[in-house]
């Protein structure tokens, strides 16, 4: 396990606590990955929660924008604020060399949020999924050790189909709100059916993205998959209440969910070659320019460890 340089426990439990009530399906999902990638996806959540509300309940979003960018370049020289978030996504930002450019895009979304900014097509509604939830599958997939551009392309895609859920779960909400985020050129009779459209759209992006999973660690494929089917849950459900209110899966129906997620995980379809999405791309440049993560050297005490750990096997063997 990767030891944290910067974040406490204290800080890890808050991060705990954030993404238990900030996102009941993401916490679900990340309780089948093992503890060191959990405790880091957490972190990961934590930083993105913080950031999305300090823009979205400023009083100027542009200057939460501003303050957000100086933390980051605190983060990214070593020397975080004096914030559990912080120190928490200092250590992601550390053992797995996450490019400054990840992040940056995510918080870009976040004023694009605050800005109001108009979408009028499905490239333009993309490429806000791609800042504020593909950038977040892009750094989940760094965190597990994967920076092949397949790998990152479905994380992408991954990424930006849940946004898509989650538009269409979220779409009388938004309206009271002032914001769109359906493609206004497919809004004709009404949002709700740009909404369905939407969903359609996101069923695409989600079979293609379960390909990628099986490029990810063993270990961590029943936990992604997961989250795929629970997402995707709630863009069906949102459809099939004509987008009326706001669309809940029950906890029953979770946990099936989750069970058809291990259950199916070992036979989800190989990788295949799909290009990224046109206007995630950039992400993918950013990480092809970042070199990866040196690896840990073991201390020598970890070292004898695993050397008489061996030799114990060794022995049963012969016993």
């Amino acid at each position: 396990m990767l030891t944290p340089e910067f974040a406490t426990p204290a800080d890890l439990a808050l991060c705990r606590q954030m993404i238990r009530h900030g996102s009941k399906s993401f916490h679900l999902a990340s309780l089948l990955l093992p503890n060191s990638y959990r405790q880091h996806s957490r972190a990961l959540y934590g930083f993105c929660r913080m950031a999305d509300d300090l823009v979205d309940h400023a009083e100027t979003p542009q200057t939460a924008v501003e303050q957000l960018a100086i933390r980051l370049d605190l983060i990214y020289a070593g020397t975080p604020s004096d914030n559990p978030t912080d120190r928490a996504f200092a250590d992601v930002v550390s053992l797995y060399a996450i490019p400054r450019a990840v992040p940056d895009a995510l918080i870009e979304g976040f004023a694009w949020d605050a800005g109001g900014r108009h979408y009028k097509t499905m490239s333009d509604v993309t490429s806000y999924g791609v800042r504020v939830a593909g950038t977040v599958g892009v750094m989940m997939s760094l965190l597990m050790g994967q920076r092949s551009p397949s790998a990152l392309a479905r994380a992408i895609d991954l990424g930006v189909a849940m946004q898509f859920s989650n538009i269409a779960r979220d779409i009388e909400e938004d309206d009271r709100m002032g914001r769109v985020y359906v493609p206004q050129e497919w809004i004709t009779e009404s949002k709700a059916n740009a909404a369905s459209r939407l969903v359609l759209e996101a069923e695409t992006i989600y079979k293609r993205a379960a390909s990628g999973i099986t490029l990810l660690p063993r270990s961590c494929r029943a936990s992604i998959n997961a989250a795929r089917l629970l997402y995707r849950e709630i863009g069906l459900s949102a459809a099939a209440k004509n987008h009326k209110g706001r669309a809940v899966v029950p906890l029953l129906r979770k946990l099936i969910l989750v069970a058809k997620a291990i259950a199916q995980t070992p036979w989800l379809p190989k990788p295949y070659f799909e290009p990224c999405l046109s206007e995630g791309q950039f992400l993918l440049d950013a990480v092809a320019q970042m070199p990866p993560p040196v690896p840990t050297a073991k201390s020598f005490d970890e070292q004898i460890g695993w050397v008489m750990k061996m030799f114990i096997a060794v022995e049963a063997r012969k016993s």
